[in-house]
């Protein structure tokens, strides 16, 4: 009697070894990165209507999808992450407040890391190409056309964005009228084309892109040691100073895309930009 009640445990042993063997493992849950961006300040983040395999559905816009730099460079960290990217469209002005509160993780959309947004929110190491520099965008028809330096713009109406260091970096243009800023960039740039303002301060590549996609748009090369003068890093990631796990590993990621795969990457979004357009 002994030997079959052995014999019987024995077999259960091997059935229940089997069988928990065999159950396969659940997977993990899979991670989310939410993150806010403006989807209005081309090439680095613009709204589209129709999908493509470059831009990612706006979670609080249905029909409605984000391209741009931001969002190719934030595709790569939540790769690197293993998350699924999941974008939000967000006035540029309640970025910060929505990541505060709970309602993203991290900001993707052209931010610098000026001392004012450092008392805020965390900001990782910059993505962007090149280092961050301001000039003035013109009409190209106008009398400014032909500036070269900032004693050429005394008397201007110069406008910028509102809430960015773009409409502080105006005082540093000497005898410049500082027009009352707009909420958006195509706002401020349209007050250029219709000459409600002589000039908007933007950033740079920012404004290469706009020069190259609207034919009466121009943007001022100003020489070296003579433009506007900068108090902060670059265009970085944003996240709430407590998560200090994301930023590492946000920064880890962003450490990985070199130089040239960013450029490459902001030369076929602004091909991609200019073909929506054209």
């Amino acid at each position: 009697m002994k030997k079959y009640i052995l014999l019987a445990l024995l077999v259960l042993s091997v059935f229940l070894f089997v069988f928990f063997r065999s159950e396969p493992e659940k997977p993990a849950p899979q991670k989310i990165l939410r993150i806010g961006v403006e989807c209005d300040y081309a090439p680095n983040n613009w709204e589209e209507h129709r999908h493509s395999e470059f831009n990612i559905p706006l979670a609080n816009h249905e029909g409605y999808y984000a391209e741009g730099y931001d969002i190719q460079i934030a595709r790569l960290v939540a790769s690197e992450l293993n998350a699924m990217l999941e974008v939000r469209k967000i006035p540029w002005n309640d970025l910060i407040p929505a990541l505060n509160r709970g309602e993203i993780d991290a900001i993707f959309s052209g931010m610098l890391d000026t001392t004012e947004r450092r008392e805020q929110a965390a900001f990782s190491d910059t993505y962007e190409i090149s280092k961050t520099e301001y000039t003035i965008i013109v009409n190209d028809a106008s009398l400014y056309a032909g500036s070269k330096k900032f004693t050429d713009f005394r008397g201007a109406k110069l406008i910028a964005q509102r809430g960015t260091n773009l409409d502080r970096a105006i005082d540093q243009v000497p005898g410049a009228v500082h027009v009352q800023p707009v909420e958006t960039v195509q706002e401020m740039l349209d007050s250029v084309v219709s000459g409600k303002v002589d000039g908007a301060v933007i950033n740079l590549d920012v404004g290469r892109s706009y020069e190259a996609t609207h034919r009466n748009l121009k943007v001022i090369r100003f020489p070296e040691g003579e433009g506007f003068v900068l108090g902060f890093n670059g265009i970085c990631a944003g996240v709430r100073k407590e998560d200090a796990d994301l930023l590492k590993g946000i920064n880890r990621a962003l450490n990985g895309i070199s130089r040239s795969r960013r450029q490459k990457i902001m030369d076929e979004t602004v091909s991609r930009l200019w073909k929506s357009i054209s």
